[in-house]
């Protein structure tokens, strides 16, 4: 019998739910069980009492009907990039999708169909194969699902929206089991709660993309100047980005300098600002747009040139490696004011650790003109702005992780009077309150839906929307 923190699964239901499952079923001590609980953030040490590794939906509908009969505590792995560690639950179940991998493109359709364990960088180097692409993330081994769901910022998502705006269909596993498709045709309600309210309402085991030529070939790349230079970066970044053309993706990051290649010897481990920036148009136009960016200050450094859109897209991977421990805090800031300036340069320069930093992403453009009524995002007509997270990263022999997360907290509040919201995929340990932030006046409806399909919030690990007669503890 497994058995933690009381709940227990004894050999013969094990028995049972693998007689009817085509992926592999993992316990506590078994083989390969260690590994597959293990998730990006190494922070978390969950230990749920099985593992599903699922093949496919049928998997899926057994694991979710498995666990409901034995009231288990469920949790879902696509990619398993929350901060939170959401994908994994102590003593329950863990269902995880990462072995589902199917993706069809339909280039003449410009439709991609795919499964709900992919990851963006797999996504992408498939429709990368016909020109196409859609709003990804900044990170390619982030899951599909958990990014989608929750809303989807990218590096593309002024020129096409956030991923949400390009979600057409899911297929989805319910909290009774079953399997619906939903689309604007058969589940309208549902699909807008799948548009933005994360994973309140079901598992998603394949999602259907609208897609736009991208690509092969962007221009793209980062610039870097002396954190000194950041007050008039970020000065100028802020009104530039009001007006740029919806081409243009804009990343931030204030840091100490990583051994980049691009980057003299001598600037390892100094505080720096940078610019990612990436231009999904003409290059000709790029090059005229991006000018300005390329002349403020003393860069350091520059390598803003064409290349392939799936490395542009993998470029800031190395900055987040798995296994490191992580913990991080997120506001939305409709401007970089003065005070938003001094913020950012005094954390760089009270940095804990080198692997720590701050990262924005100037949203506008597409994002903002997308009809607000169409997902559960909310703000959509304040959306200009950045969305801003500080991240604290430590390696695990690193026994000082609370100083690390104190560094994060103390910049969050020093933020805090300046901001107006937060993504929902960027919350960490916030809980409700900064879950009601996050949805806003969309809050009624999702707890609709949530009445309606998971009433008694089975999936609960996640931004939570707590159904109107929550009985569980949670």
């Amino acid at each position: 019998m497994s058995t933690i923190e009381g709940r227990a699964i004894d050999a013969k239901a094990g028995e049972s739910l693998r007689a009817r499952f085509r992926g592999a079923l993992l316990r506590p001590g078994e083989e390969g069980y260690d590994e597959a609980r293990r998730v990006w953030n190494g922070a978390i040490d969950r230990r749920p009492a099985l593992i599903a590794r699922c093949a496919g939906a049928d998997d899926v509908v057994e694991a979710v009907r498995f666990a409901r009969e034995r009231d288990l505590p469920v949790s879902v792995r696509g990619g398993g990039h929350s901060v939170a560690g959401h994908a994994v639950c102590d003593g329950g179940l863990m269902i995880d999708l990462s072995l589902m991998k199917e993706i069809r493109v339909d280039p003449d359709a410009r439709i991609a169909r795919a499964a709900g364990g992919l990851l963006w960088g797999e996504l992408d180097r498939a429709t990368q194969g016909s020109g196409l692409a859609t709003t990804g993330g900044i990170i390619s081994h982030t899951g599909i699902g958990g990014l989608t769901l929750g809303g989807g910022l990218g590096h593309l998502m002024r020129k096409l929206g956030l991923t949400v705006d390009n979600l057409l269909a899911a297929d989805v596993v319910t909290a009774d089991g079953d399997r619906i498709h939903v689309d604007e045709r058969t589940e309208p309600d549902l699909l807008w709660g799948l548009r933005g309210g994360g994973g309140n309402f079901g598992i998603a085991t394949a999602l259907e993309y609208r897609l736009h030529p991208i690509g092969p070939m962007v221009l793209g790349g980062p610039i870097v100047w002396p954190l000194a230079d950041a007050p008039e970066v970020l000065r100028f970044v802020d009104d530039f980005a009001r007006e740029a053309p919806d081409d243009l993706g804009i990343t931030i990051g204030a840091r100490l300098a990583p051994p980049m290649p691009i980057l003299p010897a001598e600037q390892y481990g100094k505080p720096v600002i940078m610019l990612l920036l990436v231009w999904a148009g003409d290059p000709g136009e790029g090059r005229a747009a991006i000018a300005p960016l390329l002349q403020l200050g003393r860069p350091i450094a520059e390598l803003v040139r064409p290349g392939p859109y799936v490395a542009i897209q993998s470029m800031l991977d190395g900055g987040a490696p798995h296994r490191m421990h992580y913990y991080w805090k997120s506001h939305r800031l409709p401007a970089l004011s003065d005070d938003v300036i001094d913020a950012f340069v005094g954390r760089v320069e009270t940095i804990t650790s080198p692997l720590s930093q701050i990262g924005g992403w100037a949203v506008g453009g597409a994002v903002s003109r997308m009809d607000p009524e169409t997902t559960a995002v909310s703000d959509r007509e304040r959306s200009f702005g950045f969305q801003v997270n500080i991240t604290a990263a430590w390696p695990p022999r690193d026994q000082d992780g609370e100083r690390h997360s104190a560094w994060v907290r103390e910049g969050w509040e020093l933020l805090r009077p300046h901001a107006a919201g937060v993504y929902a995929n960027f919350l960490s340990d916030e809980g409700a309150p900064a879950v009601e932030e996050a949805y806003g006046d969309r809050l009624e409806r999702l707890r609709a839906l949530k009445d309606r399909y998971d009433p008694t919030n089975v999936f609960h690990l996640n931004a939570n929307v707590r159904p109107s007669r929550d009985v569980t503890d949670r």
